[in-house]
């Protein structure tokens, strides 16, 4: 899909994006509504859907992150501990916390999630295809 970005007033630097770049891995779907690369935002911000069942790789990331629950739900492991989290509720996962998401068997999950553009993901199981390598780490395509 091509990215259609509208700036208006170019002094005032307000960047509206009309269409998002859609990502899909093996278990889920995001379609990054801004970024440094969609609008020139220093926060990467993208919708993030699961079908029902589906299950996130086992990873972390160098910085926090905000997830708002939209649809459905999910059980969020963050070290360890499940956390469910249901629609309408908000969950911050912390910096370098290994994390893995599970949408909800019957529901699935829609969620809208943010983080600093410079985020990058580390750990095995994530899918190559998706994302850049930046050093050690990756740097997803939702988030770039």
């Amino acid at each position: 899909m091509d990215n259609l970005i509208v700036y208006l007033n170019g002094e005032s630097g307000v960047a509206v994006i009309r269409d998002g770049r859609r990502t899909e891995t093996p278990n889920a779907v995001m379609t990054t509504l801004a970024s440094p690369t969609q609008g020139g935002s220093r926060q990467a911000v993208w919708r993030v859907e699961m079908v029902p069942g589906a299950v996130g790789p086992v990873h972390a990331f160098d910085t926090e992150q905000v997830w708002t629950i939209l649809g459905g739900a999910a059980e969020i492991t963050v070290g360890g501990v499940v956390e469910v989290v249901r629609e309408g509720e908000t969950v911050v996962l912390p910096a370098d916390a290994e994390r893995q998401v599970r949408a909800d068997a019957r529901s699935g999950m829609v969620a809208i999630a943010c983080a600093p553009g410079s985020t990058r993901v580390y750990r095995t199981g994530v899918v190559p295809a998706c994302a850049r390598a930046d050093g050690d780490r990756i740097l997803p395509d939702w988030v770039a």
